[in-house]
C-alpha cells in the first residue's frame, strides 16, 4: 500500500484523458489539472518551440463538461494551440455523423441555470498566466499571452460574445450561435446579453453557422448584419446545429476553419488567410458554402 503523503499525492497529479490525436503537426491530450478544476486543458503532447496562443472555449448548451467537445479541441490543439475549455473533464462524446436536429425557430431545452459561466474565460486566462509565469512548470515560458482568443459552440458562442469585449482577446469565433434577436424565454440561456455587446467588439470575430436547420441561423445573422467597426467573416455550411463536431474524428469542417482562422489572426499565416481573405477566397468559390465579410481587406 501506497503511503498516505503518496496517495494524497497522486490525487493531485495531472492527469491525462483519452488517446493524442489531431492532425496539426503537434498531436494533442485532454488534461485534468486539479489547479485548474472546473476546466480542461489541451495541449500538444510536445510542446512547440515558439510560445503558444491561448485559446478559450465554450461548450454548448453551457454545459459542465471539458470533453463534450473534446475531438474538435484535440484537433484545434494539435496546430500548436494551448486550448482550455470550460467544465469539469466529465465524459468524452463519440462520432455521432448523423445528429437529431431541434425544430427550427426551437430553443435548447433547459430546466436549471447555465453550468458554466463567463467568468470562468477569465479563470482560464489568470490560470494560463500563473502556469506561464511559474519556474520549472511544463508550460513555463510556453504561453504567448499576447495572443489570447475565445470561441464557443452555441451557448458557448454566447459565453464567447460577451467575453470579446476583454481588450487581451485578439480575435474571436462564434460558432451555430448569435445574440438573441427577441428577448430570451425563460428556458434559454441566462447569459445577460443584448445587441449591445456587438458594439464592444473591439478585435476580427469569425461566425459560422450550420444554414437553414440552424436555430442560430437568424440570430447569427442578424449579428453579422450590425457589426460594422471591425473585420467580420460569416462562413454557412448546411450541417445544422450540431455543425460537424462529432462527425468524424478530426472535428470535420468547423475544426478546419477555427484552426485556419486562428493560424491566419494568431499566428500571420498567409497561406491560412487565403480560406477567407481576397476577391477569391477558398470558402468564397466553394458552392457548398455562403459567405458574408466586411471590413476583411
Amino acid at each position: 500500500m501506497l503511503p498516505v503523503q503518496s496517495m494524497a499525492a497522486d490525487r493531485e497529479a495531472v492527469r491525462t484523458l483519452g488517446e493524442a490525436s489531431g492532425t496539426g503537426g503537434l498531436p494533442a491530450f485532454a488534461q485534468a489539472d486539479p489547479s485548474l478544476p472546473t476546466h480542461t486543458i489541451y495541449r500538444p503532447v510536445t510542446l512547440p518551440r515558439a510560445p503558444m496562443p491561448l485559446v478559450i472555449w465554450g461548450n454548448g448548451a453551457c454545459r459542465d463538461n471539458g470533453l463534450q467537445h473534446a475531438m474538435f479541441l484535440r484537433q484545434v490543439a494539435s496546430h500548436g494551440y494551448l486550448v482550455i475549455s470550460l467544465g469539469h473533464p466529465r465524459e468524452e462524446r463519440g462520432v455521432s455523423p448523423e445528429l437529431p436536429e431541434p425544430a427550427a425557430g426551437s430553443a435548447p431545452p433547459r430546466a436549471t441555470a447555465d453550468e458554466t459561466h463567463v467568468e470562468q474565460m477569465d479563470e482560464a486566462i489568470a490560470w494560463a498566466t500563473a502556469q506561464n509565469a511559474k519556474p520549472g512548470g511544463p508550460l513555463a515560458g510556453h504561453v504567448d499571452l499576447t495572443r489570447i482568443a475565445v470561441m464557443g459552440h452555441s451557448c458557448g458562442g454566447l459565453q464567447a460574445i460577451v467575453m470579446s469585449a476583454d481588450p487581451r482577446i485578439r480575435t474571436s469565433i462564434i460558432f451555430n450561435s448569435g445574440v438573441y434577436n427577441k428577448p430570451s424565454p425563460a428556458n434559454r440561456s441566462r447569459i445577460a446579453v443584448g445587441k449591445d455587446a456587438l458594439d464592444r467588439l473591439h478585435a476580427p470575430i469569425a461566425y459560422f453557422h450550420g444554414g437553414p436547420t440552424d436555430i442560430a441561423q437568424p440570430n447569427a445573422d442578424d449579428d453579422v448584419s450590425r457589426i460594422t467597426k471591425v473585420p467580420v467573416f460569416l462562413g454557412v455550411l448546411s450541417v445544422g446545429h450540431s455543425g460537424t463536431f462529432w462527425t468524424d474524428e478530426t472535428g470535420g469542417a468547423w475544426a478546419e476553419m477555427a484552426s485556419h482562422w486562428f493560424n491566419w489572426q494568431l499566428k500571420g499565416d498567409e497561406a491560412a488567410s487565403r480560406w477567407f481573405s481576397g476577391a477569391d477566397c477558398l470558402l468564397c468559390v466553394n458552392p457548398q458554402w455562403r459567405v458574408v465579410r466586411r471590413n476583411m481587406d
